[in-house]
Protein backbone atom coordinates (compact mmCIF):
# COMPACT_ATOMS: atom_id res chain seq x y z
CA UNK A 1 0.00 0.00 0.00
CA UNK A 2 1.67 3.68 -0.79
CA UNK A 3 1.61 6.59 1.03
CA UNK A 4 -0.12 9.62 -0.39
CA UNK A 5 1.54 12.65 -1.72
CA UNK A 6 -0.07 15.01 0.80
CA UNK A 7 1.17 12.87 3.45
CA UNK A 8 4.88 12.67 2.43
CA UNK A 9 7.10 15.10 4.26
CA UNK A 10 9.03 17.13 1.77
CA UNK A 11 12.25 16.56 1.64
CA UNK A 12 13.66 20.46 1.28
CA UNK A 13 11.23 23.37 1.22
CA UNK A 14 11.66 24.32 -2.24
CA UNK A 15 10.51 28.00 -2.37
CA UNK A 16 11.24 30.40 -0.50
CA UNK A 17 9.41 31.78 3.21
CA UNK A 18 8.13 34.94 3.08
CA UNK A 19 8.29 34.68 6.91
CA UNK A 20 11.85 34.12 9.12
CA UNK A 21 12.32 32.73 12.48
CA UNK A 22 13.74 35.38 15.11
CA UNK A 23 17.09 33.83 14.51
CA UNK A 24 17.11 34.37 10.68
CA UNK A 25 15.96 37.75 11.02
CA UNK A 26 18.31 38.72 13.32
CA UNK A 27 21.20 37.27 11.45
CA UNK A 28 20.26 39.13 8.28
CA UNK A 29 19.76 42.11 10.27
CA UNK A 30 23.50 41.36 11.49
CA UNK A 31 24.68 41.08 7.83
CA UNK A 32 23.13 44.31 6.52
CA UNK A 33 24.72 46.46 9.90
CA UNK A 34 21.17 47.12 11.75
CA UNK A 35 21.73 44.77 14.57
CA UNK A 36 23.70 45.63 17.47
CA UNK A 37 25.16 43.30 20.46
CA UNK A 38 23.03 43.38 23.28
CA UNK A 39 19.75 44.85 21.59
CA UNK A 40 16.21 43.42 22.49
CA UNK A 41 15.39 40.44 19.85
CA UNK A 42 11.69 41.46 20.53
CA UNK A 43 10.09 43.91 18.61
CA UNK A 44 12.59 43.78 15.54
CA UNK A 45 12.20 45.99 12.13
CA UNK A 46 10.98 44.21 8.92
CA UNK A 47 13.61 42.37 6.43
CA UNK A 48 12.89 42.20 2.92
CA UNK A 49 13.31 38.35 1.77
CA UNK A 50 15.30 37.85 -1.34
CA UNK A 51 13.74 35.76 -3.58
CA UNK A 52 15.86 33.89 -6.13
CA UNK A 53 14.54 34.15 -9.63
CA UNK A 54 15.77 31.24 -12.39
CA UNK A 55 17.26 33.04 -15.51
CA UNK A 56 15.63 32.31 -18.72
CA UNK A 57 17.81 30.21 -21.03
CA UNK A 58 19.75 32.06 -23.82
CA UNK A 59 18.71 30.96 -27.34
CA UNK A 60 21.71 29.27 -29.04
CA UNK A 61 22.21 31.24 -32.25
CA UNK A 62 22.57 29.40 -35.38
CA UNK A 63 26.50 29.81 -37.28
CA UNK A 64 25.98 31.68 -40.58
CA UNK A 65 27.72 29.11 -41.97
CA UNK A 66 25.83 26.05 -40.84
CA UNK A 67 22.48 27.74 -41.58
CA UNK A 68 23.47 29.01 -45.23
CA UNK A 69 23.39 25.28 -46.56
CA UNK A 70 25.69 26.21 -50.05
Amino acid sequence: MSIDKSLKKPSGMVRTRNVLKRGERIAQLAREGRWHEGQSPLGLPKVRVQRIVAGKKKKKKKDEDSSGGS
